[in-house]
């Protein structure tokens, strides 16, 4: 049985802080700033038209995360809209932001809009293999060393996402490996096998959940970290509980998203 990484105690100096943008469809926001919260990252929810009114306010944060939900419904393509508005009215901003040495997530929705906003040229999320709005657990595995997941080797994270199938050409994709910018791959771990369901659970190309830019700084993913927060959001927490007890170790606390919101702390302040 995997121990549970231990979650050291953070300096409470120099802290970072998290922007989580809200607005049009997007409904994860709760969520995504409680994790970095309880990472140690204070978050702040900032509607899109309060940021694009305020814009100045961007340079305080060292995170920019973006959840997710539905924005506009997904009626012109999933994230295409939301996109669309940052580009018109934030692009320039955020170039300057992604220039600095910060921290960018997109979650599901998020990661759609960093998509159609062109942070990974070449790249689609399509519609699910199986044609389904799909919400399940996975296993994943840690294909590169991003500050967002460092000192993580696998995780289990739930989905749920009706577009979500990565598709790029051989030639990107072959790119994206040489150049270590897969993040995460579906594998076939204890969450599957208990479900008895396919590892790959959209037909995404490669098995792959997640990528960064080159840098491991900006990362879009599928799965949502956040509602892994604790030990029992986990599907199957009553097994795994009892095989702690039987084993006289201590029943962890946290689930496995809290190590993506640990390391984003850990990035600024060690």
């Amino acid at each position: 049985m995997r121990t549970e990484r231990c979650l050291q105690p953070i300096n409470m100096k120099h802290l970072p802080q998290a922007l989580v943008l809200s607005g049009y469809g997007l409904n994860c926001e709760e969520e995504l700033a409680f994790g970095f919260t309880m990472g140690g990252v204070p978050a702040d929810i900032v509607h899109v038209n309060d940021l694009i009114a305020r814009k100045r306010i961007l340079a305080k944060y060292q995170i920019l995360a973006i959840p997710g939900g539905f924005s506009y419904g997904d009626d012109t393509g999933s994230g295409n809209a939301f996109a669309h508005k940052l580009k018109n009215y934030l692009y320039e901003d955020l170039i300057r932001f992604m220039k600095l040495d910060r921290l960018i997530i997109g979650i599901c929705n998020g990661f759609q809009i960093l998509v159609q906003l062109g942070l990974f040229p070449g790249v689609a999320l399509l519609r699910n293999e199986n044609v389904r709005y799909t919400v399940r657990w996975t296993d994943l595995r840690v294909s590169n060393n991003s500050p967002w997941l460092l000192h993580v080797s696998t995780l289990s994270l739930p989905i749920a996402h009706g577009e979500g199938k990565l598709y790029t050409k051989p030639a990107i994709l072959r790119e994206l490996v040489r150049k270590e910018q897969i993040a995460l791959k579906y594998y076939n771990g204890e969450a599957s096998k208990y479900q008895h369901l396919p590892s790959n659970p959209t037909g995404t190309m490669g098995n792959i959940a997640g990528i960064t830019d080159e840098s491991g700084r900006i990362l879009g993913l599928m799965p949502h970290p956040e509602r892994a927060i604790f030990f029992t959001q986990r599907p199957d927490w009553p097994l795994r509980r009892e095989q702690y007890i039987r084993a006289h170790m201590p029943v962890p606390t946290f689930g496995p998203g809290m190590d993506i919101f640990r390391n984003a702390a850990f990035y600024f302040v060690t």
